[in-house]
Parts: C-alpha cells; structure tokens; sequence
C-alpha cells in the first residue's frame, strides 16, 4: 500500500498587491488544518478557519485593503489569492480523486457542493439568504467562491438547500466546500500517479 506520506507536501504560495489591496496566502494540502489568518474581516477569517480545519489543510493568509470603502476588494482579492494557491498546489493534479461531493448539516441551514478539480474554473452558486451579515454578507460569500473557483481551475457547484439564519447558511457553505476540497484533492491509491482524465493531463 502506497503512503500518502510519503509524497512530497504540496504547497503553494502567492502574493499579490494591487492600489485596493495586498494579500497572501500559503496552502498545504498536506496539512493537519492549521489557520493562521489575518485580516481585517472578520467573518472572511472565521470561514477561512473553517477550509483549514474541515478541508485538513494548512492556511496562511495575510490580507489587508481599502475596508474604509467596504469588505468588497479585501475579500474579493483574497479569494483570488486563494483560488491561484490552491491550483499551485494541485500542480499538475496526477493521481488525486479529483471529484467529490459533499452535503454538510449546521441546525437548520443544508449545504450542499459539488467540485472537479478539473483545471477548469467554473461555478455555480445558488446561496438564497437573503439577509446581510454584516460586513460579509451571502452576496460577498457568492462572489467569493465564484472567484476562487475561476482562479483556482475548479469546477464548483455549490446549493443552499435549506437555511434561516445567514450566518449558518455561510458557514455550512465552506465546511461543505473544505469537506469537498479535502475528498477531491486526497490522492488515490489506485490512480497510480496518473491524470484522473481521458486526456491524460488537468494542467492545460
């Protein structure tokens, strides 16, 4: 039996500064679910604890940006930030699961995702609280997983199939996606290092 252990860690690192923002991110997906977060959003922090821990990765962010004028671009930038870590830590994607889907419980709300570690950036997201939490409100979580899936070359199917209370929606929301990361990404053991594709290659 082959150990998963053994294989090299696979991490990735990207920094990227613009006039809104300057943001960070180190990802090991071979991690033990660290979270060494900061930013000056609060909530983007609680739920980027929550894909270090659930998706058993190691995560360090560093982000700050222009909040005088909103969350929007600190938040915005951060998903970018991440989407592009997490595919540089794909590498080439030979021999992971690469799909998986995931349904994840929090009281009432239901969240279910979809993901194909695919090389390909697409999502689709349907998160219907209609409520505004604060600074991070469902419309920003939207966004901020459409961005991350374009930038990090994953497919994202992501439904809310029941949920009142917008902070449950949210969170139930990126437990589901670390939960889905953590299962696509693992690699598998009778894939024998190979793409998981017809084509014979997830990185083009």
């Amino acid at each position: 039996m082959s150990d998963q252990r053994a294989q090299p860690a696979r991490v990735g690192s990207v920094k990227r500064e613009t006039g809104e923002s300057s943001v960070s991110v180190t990802v090991n997906l071979d991690g033990s679910g660290r979270a060494d977060v900061e930013s000056p959003v609060g909530f983007m922090n609680h739920m980027l604890a929550q894909i270090a821990r659930h998706g058993m990765v190691d995560l360090t962010v560093r982000a700050a940006g222009d909040v005088e004028t909103g969350s929007h671009h600190t938040a915005e930038d951060t998903a970018i930030v991440l989407g592009r870590a997490i595919d540089k830590a794909l590498g080439e994607r030979l021999g992971i699961v690469r799909m998986a889907n995931t349904l994840v419980p929090l009281d009432e709300a239901l969240a279910q995702v979809a993901l194909d570690l695919s090389g390909r950036g697409y999502a689709v997201v349907d998160m219907a609280s209609t409520n505004n939490l604060g600074e991070f409100p469902a419309d920003m979580a939207r966004h901020f997983f459409e961005a991350m899936a374009i930038e990090g070359r994953f497919n994202l199917h992501l439904r809310v199939l029941a949920g009142l209370n917008e902070h449950h929606v949210i969170e139930a929301s990126f437990k589901a996606f670390a939960r889905a990361l953590r299962a696509a990404s693992a690699m598998d053991e009778r894939g024998q290092g190979r793409a998981p594709s017809t084509k014979d290659t997830l990185s083009v």
